[in-house]
């Protein structure tokens, strides 16, 4: 299954939908994360049709990288012999092998050409400079060091973003409009607020991105909190609802494929009432929401580990690293306690017909 996340900004889904991410990826199935409102304005989120295709075109299930896997861990059955004449007949030499392995990378070329990272083609399993193995590098992501203090808060926050989906085995793509604080509005009061009549939704454009991925499920945010982009994100997915079959061959419909998720660190900082937030919705007619658990207990280490990525926002969302842990276990155990689950819990309210 493929499973997108709509992220108004970067971190947002490290911190509200961690633990569903990390167990999705441990049984194998796809993530691929949105992030909407991750540009500074400069591009304003012009994006060409080869940059919508290059930039996460599908998703991929990422592969176990261990050391049980990797090929490096595999021999050749026959050493490359450079002897045509001692050799047998069907022993591959190096002339015919360099021959196989230019039409290996055409191929991969070829097929490769539209997808979110690359691989190359090797058909010996020896490793060089030229060609490496894809089990010795990282997938995707950026691990590069990178000059923090020179670099702008937009493109701090990407890195980072690109560095969470490395961590997580996600796909990540940056639609790169830019952040509220880029279109004008400033100030708690305006940030807060409700959108601005000249500031729509960026429904056209999530529509593409979502039907492009062909994905089973889709989660927005519920906006708890009341950040405009994040009320902008959660709007596309009420928008969506109404539209009724709109994909093709054979069509499905949005209704029990998106859910909306509660926005945390917000949801415990307002200590409000989520299920108010969510019944709240202004939902096409014939459309509910119902709540449905997401067991976190053993991945809630690994989710405060992403959220630790996120090293900019860490000082400005929390005290401190501890402070961090006490927010997340206690937010989530609340949450479990509510829907019957022991140890920790992520909610979401997913979009059903009665």
């Amino acid at each position: 299954m493929t499973h997108v996340f709509i992220s108004p900004h970067p971190d947002d889904i490290a911190l509200s939908c961690g633990g569903l991410v990390a167990s999705l990826r441990e049984l194998g199935q796809s993530v691929t994360i949105l992030s909407v409102f991750s540009g500074d304005g400069a591009t304003g989120g012009a994006m060409t049709d080869y940059q919508r295709a290059a930039l996460g075109f599908g998703t991929k299930t990422n592969h176990p990288n261990t050391e049980a896997f990797r090929r490096t861990n595999i021999g050749a059955d026959y050493p490359i012999s450079s002897s045509a004449v001692a050799d047998p007949p069907w022993l591959a030499d190096e002339d015919r092998l360099e021959v196989t392995q230019q039409r290996a990378n055409t191929s991969a070329r070829q097929f490769w050409q539209r997808a979110a990272w690359t691989r190359s083609a090797n058909i010996t399993n020896a490793e060089s400079d030229a060609r490496p193995l894809a089990d010795s590098i990282g997938g995707q992501g950026s691990l590069e060091r990178i000059d923090f203090h020179a670099a702008d808060a937009a493109a701090v926050r990407r890195l980072e973003d690109e560095r969470y989906a490395y961590f997580s085995e996600a796909s990540v793509i940056f639609l790169d409009l830019p952040d509220a604080v880029y279109r004008g509005y400033e100030g708690d009061a305006e940030l807060l607020g409700a959108p601005r009549d000249d500031d729509p939704a960026p429904v056209e454009l999530l529509r593409s991105e979502i039907v492009r991925l062909e994905p089973q499920m889709v989660y927005f945010p519920l906006a708890i909190g009341g950040h405009v982009d994040h009320r902008l994100c959660r709007d596309v997915g009420v928008a969506l609802l109404g539209e009724g079959r709109r994909w093709v061959m054979p069509g499905p419909g949005f209704v029990g494929r998106v859910s909306f998720y509660e926005d945390f660190p917000y949801a415990w900082w307002g200590d409000g009432n989520a299920r108010e937030d969510a019944t709240a919705l202004d939902l096409p007619a014939g459309v509910n929401v119902e709540a449905q658990y997401s067991d976190i207990t053993d991945v809630l280490a690994r989710k405060a580990a992403g959220i630790r990525v996120y090293a900019s926002q860490l000082s400005r969302l929390f005290e401190s690293d501890q402070s961090m842990l006490d927010d997340l276990a206690s937010f989530h155990a609340r949450v479990a306690l509510a829907g019957g689950v022991r140890g920790y819990a992520e909610r979401y309210w997913a979009t059903v017909e009665p």
